[in-house]
């Protein structure tokens, strides 16, 4: 994937949406941000992943998450498509803002251009894509789906739980990791440092080649 990717600074952009105009930094302030895009309105994909988002917002505000959407529809398309979006996912709301960006200049400079898909005129749309953002206004983690495949939520979920628990502990969260279950230290921090940072304790793992790198921890 060219250009924007994990390290990276997200642009400064201002920009248009339902919730008014505002420059993307301002927005996400001190918080963590999950920016997402679809590939267009009133289509079912999208239509089941906006409701769900809506539906996880406060799974995500209890992680210091804001979310901002993106597609290439206009204000007046997303605001008319919303109806449905809630109508779809019983109970939610969409209180996110969603960026109109008729141009796609937002999606180019985001990383979120599909490779083959576009519309009428041969303009590219957007794809299933979403950068988690820290606070340091820098991408943390990325996704990229096809139009076809619509994402998991939890998964969303689970990963911004790692990477706050990396960024506080010093951890790696292993395989098919979940909240609540041990995590491994990362290789950088000694045995000894390691006695002090997790005064819980720790067990390392005994593996054939004798290198105590494989240790576990609750945190």
């Amino acid at each position: 994937m060219p250009g924007l990717t994990i390290g990276d600074t997200v642009p400064n952009l201002e920009v248009e949406t339902t919730h008014g105009l505002f420059k993307i930094h301002d927005y996400v302030g001190d918080n963590w941000a999950i920016m997402f895009s679809h590939p267009g309105d009133f289509t079912p994909v999208c239509t089941t992943e906006l409701g769900m988002m809506a539906a996880y917002a406060e799974k995500f505000d209890k992680l210091g998450a804001k979310l901002l959407g993106i597609s290439c529809d206009d204000l007046q398309s997303h605001n008319d498509w919303i109806k449905d979006i809630e109508a779809y996912t019983p109970g939610c709301k969409v209180k996110y803002p969603i960026c109109g960006d008729r141009n796609g200049e937002i999606i180019k400079q985001l990383n979120m251009v599909d490779p083959d898909e576009k519309d009428a005129n041969g303009k590219p749309l957007p794809s299933r894509a979403l950068h988690i953002v820290g606070p340091n206004k820098k991408v943390k983690a990325s996704f990229l789906y096809p139009a076809s495949t619509g994402r998991n939520m939890d998964e969303v979920v689970r990963v911004m739980e790692s990477l706050k628990k990396a960024e506080k502990h010093r951890i790696a969260t292993p395989v098919n990791w979940k909240p609540g279950e041990p995590v491994v230290i990362s290789p950088g921090v000694s045995n000894e440092r390691a006695k002090e940072m997790f005064p819980q304790g720790f067990k390392t793992v005994d593996l054939p080649s004798k290198k105590e790198y494989l240790r576990f921890t609750n945190v």
